[in-house]
C-alpha cells in the first residue's frame, strides 16, 4: 500500500495526524515535494496558525497548484482545520492574502460576541453524505466557513450560530474540526476516507 502523503505546511502538528493514519494500518510520508503531493494516491492537509502563515508556507513549496489540481480532479484529499480555510479563496484573518481557491468563499471569523478561539468538543450534525456522521469532534477555531459551497454535501455545527463543520464531494473531504483528536468517532472518519476505495477495513 503507497504511503500516505501528510502535507508538511510549517504551520501544523502533524504527529497525531501521522500516529492516526498508522492506527489504520497505513503508513505515512511527511511531504513539500510537488511531485510527491501530486502523485500520491492520498495525501492529507493538515493545519493550525494562521492562513497567512499557512499559505506562505505553501507557496515557498509552490504546491498551491497541485493541492488545487488534487481537489478540481476528485483526487483523495483530507483538510484538517487550518487546512480546510487554505482551500478557500480567501479569509477574514489575513485581508489581501489569497488562498488556494479550489473553494471559492471566504472564511469568516466566529461571531464576535462569542469567546474565541473555539475549544473543544461540539455536535457535528450530518446530512446526506457518504463519509461524514453526526457525532460530536474537537475543534480549536475562531473562523469558519458559513455557507455551503456549491457541489459539495456537509455537515454543520452550532458555535453561536451555524457553521460548515465540514465538506465533501468524492474522495476530497475537509473539516473545520480536528478528526485526529475526536477519539472513536474521528477515528471512524479518518479509517472511511482512507479506505473509501479498498474492499477490506484494515482497522
Amino acid at each position: 500500500m503507497e504511503p500516505v502523503a501528510v502535507v508538511s505546511t510549517g504551520v501544523a502538528n502533524t504527529a497525531s495526524v501521522i500516529a492516526a493514519i498508522n492506527r489504520c494500518g497505513f503508513e505515512t510520508v511527511l511531504t513539500d515535494d510537488v511531485g510527491t503531493v501530486r502523485d500520491a494516491e492520498r495525501v492529507v492537509l493538515p493545519g493550525v496558525g494562521s492562513f497567512a502563515a499557512g499559505m506562505y508556507q505553501l507557496r515557498a513549496s509552490r504546491l498551491t497548484e497541485a493541492i488545487r489540481e488534487r481537489v478540481e480532479g476528485q483526487r483523495p484529499l483530507l483538510a484538517i482545520c487550518l487546512g480546510l480555510q487554505l482551500l478557500c479563496a480567501e479569509s477574514d484573518e489575513s485581508p489581501g492574502i489569497d488562498g488556494i481557491g479550489a473553494i471559492g468563499e471566504r472564511v469568516r471569523r466566529l461571531p464576535e460576541n462569542l469567546a474565541v478561539p473555539q475549544f473543544g468538543w461540539n455536535k457535528i450534525n450530518a446530512e446526506n453524505c457518504e463519509l461524514l456522521t453526526s457525532g460530536y469532534a474537537y475543534y480549536a477555531n475562531s473562523y469558519c466557513l458559513t455557507s455551503v459551497p456549491d457541489g459539495w454535501a456537509a455537515a454543520t455545527t452550532v458555535y453561536g450560530a451555524s457553521f460548515v463543520a465540514a465538506i465533501e464531494r468524492g474522495p476530497v473531504v475537509a473539516c473545520q474540526f480536528h478528526p485526529e483528536l475526536s477519539g472513536s468517532w474521528g477515528n471512524a472518519l479518518i479509517k472511511r476516507w482512507l479506505v473509501r476505495d479498498e474492499a477490506r477495513v484494515t482497522c
